[in-house]
């Protein structure tokens, strides 16, 4: 007995790694590449989120799955190219969006009648099978029906606002729309919308600190209406005043969602659960009007580097190495094959991770990878081939990027080739230089393409 004793005290981490881990993913919204003090930021204090680079790894070439918000989620959710399930720009006014009728694409006219098919099987609903509490506070943007809850798509516990964006002290939508919920139900609360998610993340730690939990976290910050803490006889938003702010309202949103993460990193340290968590923070998408996405150009909306690579911290004392920089590239629906293999890996099957024989979950194959093994190694980073597109009647963008290439088709005006290692900018178009580049690259979009047209899909969202 004195012996394990002796074992116990000296080496905790035997028994914490046999432990499944704790995950938690902190996504931000329309949040600049260059905002943070890490990324090289310098007017906005982030030392929260800091910390996590600090103390984990840092990634330089870290993409969304796309350059706005619903399809980005939709390929977290997921794990797979959102242009399997249907959703390839945001739900909104301005969303071309239909549904399939004996065969044929239909116009579907309720602004709020569509959502992540039920089809789909997201990360929540497989790891709450696999055990896991789980919980998410914050914006959803993934379907504002009942059905789409997520309550209903796999969370024990959701609070938040169920539209792309909504004012942050009177919760509703400028139309009137009336966007906060607990679980299923409409609730008014006073206060401004990030600090409600920080405090309701914080207590799901400390309800939940006993067993393994999965936290989500999809702050609406610092996504328009820019409003800023703090100040709550602030003007109801109206469609004319949306996008008025400046740099210094975006700063102090920036600053609350870096408390809250504070607030979380305490709840961790509180409980001792720290070392066996994995802390995600990233970006739905690129920085909008007011942010700083320095060195890349262009801005949310777009399929260039400012619209789509996104800062990306992670931290998980137990597993990953401290203070890593890493040029590996990745992509957000990376992150739900990460999230899976952390859990299943200490998870046995007849818990639940897995799918029952049959295959009666649906559960469908990954585009995203697991990407631990490749942080815990000092093998160079492996190359890798991501695409984006945008196919609305009035805009036409589309990308690859292949290892350090990257082509560029926006508004069919030409064919653009970058070098990203040496024009991280896209400043200088190479493809009169490398026609063979530029064609395979063509080729590789053109088939991946073809293959996201053929997937079955029961709605079309552009």
């Amino acid at each position: 007995m004195r012996c394990l004793f002796f074992l116990f005290a000296l080496c905790p981490w035997l028994f914490a790694a046999s432990a499944p881990p704790n995950l938690i993913f902190i996504l931000a919204d329309d949040f600049g590449y260059g905002d943070l003090g890490c990324m090289g930021g310098t007017d906005i204090a982030t030392p929260n989120i800091d910390r996590l680079a600090a103390e984990g790894v840092k990634f330089t070439d870290f993409y969304a799955n796309a350059p706005v918000c619903t399809p980005t989620r939709t390929g977290f959710m997921t794990g797979r190219w959102q242009q399997r399930c249907g959703i390839e720009f945001a739900f909104g006014y301005q969303v071309e969006q239909f549904r399939r009728v004996n065969g044929e694409w239909v116009p579907e006219k309720d602004f709020h009648g569509l959502g992540l098919p039920l089809t789909e099987i997201t990360l929540a609903q497989k790891l709450k099978a696999a055990g896991y509490a789980t919980g998410a506070f914050g914006k959803w943007h993934l379907g504002f029906k009942d059905e789409f809850n997520p309550v209903n798509r796999g969370f024990d516990e959701y609070f938040g606002e169920l539209l792309g964006h909504a004012d942050y002290y009177q919760h509703a939508y400028y139309d009137g729309t009336y966007a906060l919920r607990d679980a299923l139900k409409p609730v008014k609360l006073e206060g401004y919308f990030t600090d409600l998610i920080n405090d309701r993340a914080a207590k799901f730690i400390r309800d939940h600190a006993k067993q393994p939990f999965f936290l989500y976290v999809p702050h609406l910050a610092v996504h328009a209406p820019f409003q800023p803490p703090d100040a709550p006889q602030t003007p109801m938003v109206t469609k004319d005043s949306m996008h008025h702010g400046s740099r210094a309202i975006y700063k102090a949103m920036v600053e609350r969602i870096d408390q809250g993460v504070g607030m979380i990193l305490a709840e961790l340290d509180k409980s001792g659960l720290a070392d066996n968590t994995l802390v995600v923070f990233s970006s739905d998408n690129g920085g909008e009007r007011y942010s700083r996405n320095a060195p890349l150009f262009h801005h949310k909306a777009t399929v260039w580097e400012g619209g789509i690579r996104v800062p990306c911290l992670m931290r998980w004392p137990a597993k990953l190495p401290k203070g890593k920089v890493t040029s590996q590239m990745a992509i957000t629906m990376d992150l739900h094959a990460t999230f899976l293999a952390a859990a299943r890996s200490v998870v046995p099957a007849s818990a639940g991770s897995e799918p029952p024989k049959g295959g009666t979950t649906n559960e469908k194959p990954l585009d995203g990878i697991d990407l631990i093994p490749l942080l815990t190694s000092d093998a160079r980073p492996i190359d890798r081939t991501f695409f984006w597109r945008i196919d609305r009647s009035n805009r036409k963008q589309k990308a690859i990027r292949h290892g350090k290439w990257k082509y560029i088709n926006d508004g069919n005006t030409m064919d653009l080739l970058f070098d990203l290692e040496a024009d991280i900018g896209e400043r200088t178009n190479l493809g009169y230089q490398h026609p063979e580049i530029l064609g395979d690259l063509k080729t590789k979009l053109k088939k991946w393409e073809s293959e996201m047209d053929a997937t079955e899909r029961e709605i079309w969202v552009r």
